[in-house]
């Protein structure tokens, strides 16, 4: 038997105020009812029926704030789910924040979150990865939740995550793209403008971990005119102006979700991710590492190996995510690895900028030793990194006395290489 709490008070009142404003205060509080079941079979039924009663309360929820204030009562209110009828009175009693709870949460024993429902079976099969689901002719029409800029003043141009509600229609993966096309027709024929691919920036959970939103990054394409000493607005990126642009309930048309050449290959859990990127190219590596230190998902509970992050960027202000990737850094000392390059503040051995590929090669050795051993490297950014990078790895195999050419057709045969550039 094991000992299971809800706690509830003031039912009508305190599910409707979990739907309040994000600033709002929410009256609910710990009562004092108390209640036992089994565990088992009654405790999966309940999280099903919870599961399905939330779907509408958790749509309405996240309408109306970026992370929605049901999930955070939810998680107050009800300490672990009893039996299936007291669950369906509950909401039949007009309890929808606990419901709301429930459709982002799966409750252990202990009653700790798992992020466990959006799995394959088993976790790490690839056969049902979605793709193209949503198509040019007919896209899907997501609602921006919330547009905020994440560099510093001092950083070269500008870049905002932008947190997008899909309600749960657009499953993705971690690794995917989804494709943004952008309102109006262009100039020079009138016809719609072109889809434009953007890698997802979250795990398929979102950013709330309810299942229901996903984050793109992305930089405000600009165009400095040296005549006119400014920006020219005439040859602005219609994309991604119209993304930073965005305001909370902004619709968004998209496509995908797209790719799976930057998929993680789960099934070995000791597998070692080397992870390269410029600037917003952090974008898929970010829901690599929310899935594997961030949230309790089957993929981080039995991960052993090592995640390694290369970043390069122009200075400290333009770092993406640093805060995130740090704190997983002193959870996981062992597991997450992180190196910056930051060509404007740091010199290479040679004295010159510090750039992604010279950085790498800092730990060429390493890096090379790793992928002998069966590691994955991926690289995702502008496309103007490839040659550096592959100059520099040639250079590093000649000194080992390997034939670069066969050692890189081994990597991709074995599909230890991924590249998604732009």
């Amino acid at each position: 038997m094991v000992k299971l709490a809800l706690a509830l008070t003031a039912v009508l009142a305190g599910s409707a105020s979990a739907f309040a404003p994000q600033n709002a205060p929410v009256a609910f509080r710990t009562g004092d009812v108390s209640l036992d079941a089994e565990a088992g079979a009654k405790r999966k039924a309940a999280l099903k029926t919870l599961k399905k009663a939330a779907g509408a309360v958790g749509a309405v929820a996240l309408a109306t704030a970026g992370v929605p204030p049901a999930f955070a009562a939810a998680k107050d209110a009800v300490e672990v789910v009893e039996t299936v009828d007291n669950t369906k009175k509950m909401v039949g009693l007009g309890a929808g924040v606990v419901a709301a709870g429930a459709a982002a949460l799966t409750l252990t024993k202990g009653g700790a979150a798992k992020q466990d429902f959006l799995e394959a079976e088993p976790y790490w099969d690839q056969s049902t990865v979605p793709v193209n689901v949503y198509k040019n002719k007919a896209p899907f029409t997501g609602k921006v939740v919330s547009t905020k800029r994440i560099v510093g003043p001092k950083a070269t141009g500008e870049t905002c995550h932008i947190v997008i509600d899909h309600k749960g229609d657009f499953p993705y993966w971690e690794g995917q793209s989804w494709g943004v096309i952008p309102p109006g027709n262009r100039e020079k024929d009138g016809k719609p403008h072109a889809v434009r691919l953007y890698s997802i920036a979250s795990s398929r959970y979102g950013d709330d971990m309810t299942g229901n939103t996903g984050s793109l990054c992305v930089r405000r394409a600009t165009y400095w005119c040296p005549e006119l000493k400014a920006d020219d607005p005439a040859k602005k990126g219609i994309c991604s102006n119209f993304l930073c642009d965005t305001k909370p309930g902004d619709e968004v048309q998209m496509t995908g979700p797209a790719g799976k050449v930057m998929l993680m290959p789960e099934e070995d859990p000791t597998t070692d991710y080397i992870m390269v990127a410029t600037g917003t190219g952090i974008a898929p590596y970010r829901g690599f590492i929310r899935r594997l230190f961030v949230e309790n998902t089957p993929a981080a509970e039995v991960y052993k190996g090592q995640a390694w992050l290369f970043l390069g960027v122009a200075n400290s202000d333009a770092l993406l995510y640093d805060d995130e990737f740090q704190e997983a850094k002193e959870k996981f000392p062992d597991n997450f690895r992180i190196d910056y390059a930051l060509s404007r503040e740091q010199t290479n051995s040679k004295g010159g900028k510090m750039y992604i590929q010279d950085k790498v090669e800092e730990y060429a050795d390493e890096v090379f030793g790793k992928l002998e051993a069966g590691a994955h490297i991926y690289f995702c950014g502008l496309k103007g990194m490839m040659p550096g990078i592959q100059d520099m790895l040639k250079g590093v195999a000649e000194k080992k006395g390997l034939d670069y050419d066969a050692w890189l057709k081994g990597l991709k045969k074995a599909k230890q290489w991924h590249v998604e550039v732009y």
